[in-house]
């Protein structure tokens, strides 16, 4: 089993590759084993998929619920394992600094940091707030023991506020504050992630998996992107086939649903590895 700083290492030269790689987000230790056994080279939580899981919205699980999801994960494989941190789960720059700890106690090797604020009357945080939340964050991931990858989010895109040069003026702040990897989830099109790859000097996470701009791997590494995340996408996908099996099942009264799940007895193989 490799250590935490191997791991570390290990994520932190995925960023440095030629090609973008894809980073999957699994939402229970199931899906971190079946992701991995189909070759994923590292995983990245999802706070949506895991508070879905429990029953509840993205945003209502807590810190504590959080840091034993991410642990569940980290434990069921091998790979080096990026956390949805979400905010950081405070609003003081000294509460996201003990969340990036907690995080690395947890077996994390690397998480991300929103600038959303989680109120709606005023959903991101004032930029001097952000990046002292950024610098705060930077600094604890620095003062641990083995490469934590600390990801910046800037939020714009998913509140409403398709603002462009704002998302790179973040960006290139949070840049300077000490982030590794940049991320503006929610961008709408090739020209925008395009633009926000040559704005800044440190490899750029995109999501797929949103309704709106859709472009293979093979384009995203075309335009400079280093890493390709799906967010709550495959939790989403999966929860989708349990509705359309349950109007199915509550409709008809058929259960035809049934012949495109997965083998039992491949699954078990698998689970067993």
């Amino acid at each position: 089993m490799a250590t935490q700083s191997e791991k570390g290492r290990a994520f932190q030269a995925l960023h440095q590759r030629e090609s973008a790689f894809i980073i999957p987000n699994p939402w229970d230790a199931g899906t971190a084993k079946l992701l991995a056994h189909a070759g994923f080279a590292a995983l990245a939580t999802t706070s949506a998929g895991c508070a879905f899981s429990l029953g509840k919205a993205d945003g209502e699980i807590g810190r504590d619920a959080a840091m034993k999801h991410v642990a569940e994960i980290v434990a069921a494989t091998p790979l080096p394992v990026s956390g949805d941190l979400e905010n950081g789960f405070g609003h003081a720059p000294e509460t996201v600094a003990e969340t990036i700890r907690l995080g690395a106690a947890a077996g994390l090797v690397g998480g991300s940091i929103e600038d959303a604020t989680q109120n709606p009357d005023k959903p991101i945080y004032d930029i001097e707030l952000a990046i002292e939340r950024i610098l705060a964050a930077a600094e604890a991931a620095r003062a641990l023991p083995f490469p934590f990858t600390l990801t910046a989010r800037a939020e714009n895109y998913l509140y409403g506020r398709a603002d462009l040069n704002d998302t790179i003026h973040r960006l290139r702040t949070y840049q300077e504050a000490g982030a590794d990897v940049l991320y503006a989830p929610g961008l709408r099109s090739k020209e925008d992630i395009a633009a926000v790859v040559r704005s800044v000097d440190r490899p750029v996470n995109v999501l797929m998996g949103l309704s709106g701009v859709e472009l293979s791997l093979a384009e995203l590494s075309e335009l400079g992107v280093k890493r390709v995340s799906v967010g709550s996408a495959l939790a989403r996908t999966a929860l989708a086939a349990v509705q359309a099996a349950a109007r199915e099942m509550q409709g008809k009264g058929t259960f035809k649903f049934a012949k495109k799940a997965a083998g039992l007895h491949d699954l078990n193989a698998m689970f067993r590895q």
